[in-house]
């Protein structure tokens, strides 16, 4: 019985045509924000501050859940529960409950803010994002980057990138991928597949347009057929031609999405850990995935990682930190399935 209602839980949340949802962060059962709230407040008020239940009570709550538990908490303490848990907390734990606090599109919005605000960009995480998330995905990053910040992501992305890699990723922001069909064109496969051979492997140079228009308007189980037919053309797959005919932030960004309509999950395990393995654990990309996708995809994530490395996300984690970072990872992780 458990399996049906599985199955079917797993059926609803793929309606519309979206990526189907593996969360590991899942609503809480008899949910409760006033006690939750309650339980905050002590926490935050505990001398030396009662960390673990912050950790308990908020990464076993959905955002949806958590805001109920903050309008909870104003209510009751006359205080905004994200500035109390600012001042409460610190450091990389402080970074994690926060980012816990905005809705993933938020925190996705926010982090390509973060990433082009400023002096210098941080490429790496604009490629990141921009490029492993679905069509459906940027459509409410794009709306709510516009709620936040007053500014039209394409704008901002315009203004702070150049050349075709400034046009690469303005063709995705534009949004412009179709969705799946039910219908296999094979035609169609064949002339893309045609196509992008022929505007890079076959030609001194790259045709770079034709690469981007094709990579950012069909849809990705039409690529993933694309990318088998184009091995027919070409004596090297489409990562390794990404590889020979374009180069820096440009050849990245294409590598990023490639990997993304392959596998989306293993791309993010395989960026996982390469962050937690990394001299100076690049902590940042750690907290970006796990927190930005532990309502979407974590749980496939995790299992991805595990037949990839032969050892679980939760292990690793256990190695690679410490401290209450380790145990708000591990809480959004959940148990080894």
């Amino acid at each position: 019985m458990a399996m049906i209602s599985e199955f079917l839980g797993q059926l609803s949340l793929n309606i519309g045509g979206q990526d189907p949802l593996f969360p590991t962060v899942v609503p809480a059962v008899d949910f409760d924000p006033d006690k939750d709230a309650a339980r905050i407040e002590t926490a935050i008020k505990t001398k030396g501050v009662d960390e673990q239940t912050i950790i308990d009570v908020l990464t076993k709550r959905t955002y949806a859940q958590r805001r109920e538990i903050a309008f909870a908490y104003e209510r009751r303490a006359k205080k905004d529960m994200i500035s109390a848990l600012k001042g409460a907390l610190s450091g990389s734990l402080e970074t994690v409950i926060l980012g816990l606090m905005k809705s993933t599109a938020q925190f996705d919005a926010s982090e390509i803010r973060g990433s082009i605000k400023g002096l210098g960009t941080d490429e790496e995480t604009l490629i990141e994002i921009l490029c492993s998330r679905s069509n459906d995905e940027l459509v409410e990053i794009k709306k709510v980057y516009k709620e936040l910040f007053k500014k039209e992501l394409e704008k901002d992305v315009a203004g702070d990138t150049s050349g075709n890699f400034a046009k690469l990723l303005l063709a995705l922001v534009q949004t412009k991928r179709a969705e799946p069909s039910s219908i296999t064109d094979y035609e169609k496969i064949d002339e893309d597949a045609r196509a992008l051979y022929d505007a890079g492997i076959k030609i001194k140079g790259t045709d770079v347009a034709t690469w981007i228009s094709i990579m950012s308007e069909r849809s990705v189980p039409h690529l993933q057929k694309v990318f088998q037919k184009y091995k027919s053309y070409s004596p090297y797959d489409m990562q390794e031609s990404i590889v020979k005919e374009v180069k820096g932030d440009l050849q990245t960004s294409f590598l990023v999405l490639v990997q993304c309509f392959e596998n989306k999950q293993l791309y993010f395990a395989k960026r996982l850990n390469e962050a937690m393995k990394s001299k100076g654990a690049k902590e940042k990309m750690v907290t970006r995935i796990i927190v930005s996708r532990c309502e979407v995809d974590l749980k496939k994530i995790c299992s991805e990682y595990k037949s990839c490395f032969g050892q679980s996300l939760q292990q690793t984690i256990m190695e690679h930190t410490k401290g209450d970072y380790q145990k708000v990872l591990l809480g959004l992780c959940g148990p080894e399935q």
